[in-house]
């Protein structure tokens, strides 16, 4: 086992970079990226690699949420001829109530180190982050040029990808990190070291009914907003059921769904709510328009229940899927590198969304690759296998070394 790429990922999980999700949180040093920016930035420099950094949002308190873009270049004859690989790896975590462990002491048990982040996607980012510092190092033959960027904000909203994706197309201040588009990229995320091809998207946004609030002691003088948001609901169940099923299918991805996820309304139990909120999950095929999928939704509901009954605002988060039309020689590649390091490596298709979509966007071709289990990411233990994390160390590493177009 690589030590130095366990005292890595160990320090990354005890650095918080908690995402609060769009929910109201108080001043905390867990929350947001810039501690773990601050030091992959310095991380990065000691090992003599170029590095930039993005502004996507800078928060009340003056801190900063920024992309970190590091870019190695092969050392031998005529590197700015080489193909240009772009790695991406987010920063930001999910929040840790609930969990049973602590969450940053990023314990060592039989094999695994436990703690947020661990697997969703700290360990990917160790594994690019060691495979980046042994190209600076050993220098290799024909070897890709590579940029990695360390990106904010993929758990709430996607806009760190976001930002990077302008970095090539239209944004001069990052051209000595992106001087044309890179030809490729591998987005980390925990797949089992399979290899991602197609994902679903997903577009998000709340509804609202209103009422009248009086005194409960009186409730036939008021209109009762959470009464009104009953039929609501009852359409969007209809319409998951029965007509989001009836939508198409994708071969690696499966169908897509409609989830109402929470409901907020009333102020105390002795008045007669005046307002109620709920909260719509739209998960979409790929090549699905996000805008059009909120719209069949809501004007199938506003048809059940009435057009003044119910109001949608614009989404609060918005991504397309990834589809597999551009990316099959990259995933080709990248899976026979994992089937040489004794992982499976097959081409698959997943329900949930990740950057690759966002960055995939003018026919980037784009996979999802890294180790760990989807099925530990977010959880109240969560964990990843060291071995894994080395093994795809390893695979990045003879992506980048042996990449030509």
């Amino acid at each position: 086992m690589n030590s130095d790429l366990v005292e890595l990922l160990a320090k990354l999980v005890r650095i918080p970079s908690v995402n609060p999700m769009g929910l109201a949180a108080a001043d905390s040093d867990l929350l947001y990226e810039c501690r773990l920016t601050d030091f992959l930035a310095e991380w990065l420099r000691e090992r003599g690699i170029l590095i930039g950094r993005q502004l996507v949002e800078e928060l009340p308190d003056g801190r900063r949420r920024e992309n970190l873009l590091a870019r190695f270049d092969a050392g031998d004859e005529s590197p700015k001829e080489r193909p240009l690989l772009l790695w991406e790896v987010h920063q930001d975590t999910v929040p840790v109530e609930g969990m049973t462990i602590e969450p940053f002491a990023a314990e060592v048990w039989d094999g695994r180190l436990y703690g947020r982040g661990a697997c969703d996607v700290k360990g990917g980012m160790a594994a690019m982050l060691t495979a980046l510092a042994r190209l600076a190092r050993e220098q290799p033959a024909g070897c890709a040029n590579v940029v990695l960027a360390l990106t904010v904000n993929e758990e709430h909203g996607f806009s760190g990808a976001s930002a990077l994706s302008g970095c090539w197309r239209e944004i001069d201040e990052f051209r000595d990190i992106f001087p044309r588009r890179p030809a490729a990229c591998v987005v980390a995320e925990p797949t089992d070291l399979d290899v991602v091809v197609a994902h679903k998207g997903v577009v998000r946004w709340n509804c609202h009914t209103r009422g009248r609030a009086v005194h409960s002691s009186r409730p036939q003088d008021g209109e009762n907003a959470i009464y009104k948001m009953a039929p609501v609901l009852s359409a969007f169940a209809r319409y998951a059921d029965e007509v989001v099923a009836s939508l198409g299918e994708d071969p690696l991805c499966g169908r897509p769904s409609l989830s109402v996820g929470t409901i907020h309304g009333g102020t105390s139990v002795n008045t007669v709510p005046d307002g109620c909120t709920v909260a719509i999950d739209r998960r979409l095929l790929p090549g699905e328009s996000p805008e059009a999928a909120q719209r069949h939704a809501m004007d199938y509901v506003s048809a059940q229940v009435g057009p003044e009954a119910v109001a949608g605002d614009a989404p609060t988060i918005l991504s397309p899927g990834l589809e597999s039309t551009e990316n099959a020689e990259l995933a080709a590649r990248l899976g026979e590198l994992a089937r040489r390091h004794g992982a499976r490596g097959d081409n698959v298709g997943v329900p949930y969304g990740t950057d690759a979509a966002i960055l995939a966007r003018g026919g980037l071709p784009t996979v999802v690759f890294g180790p760990g289990s989807i099925e530990q990411a977010h959880t109240k233990d969560e964990w990843v296998e060291l071995a894994e994390v080395e093994r795809a160390s390893e695979i990045y590493y003879e992506l980048a070394a042996t990449y030509s177009v």
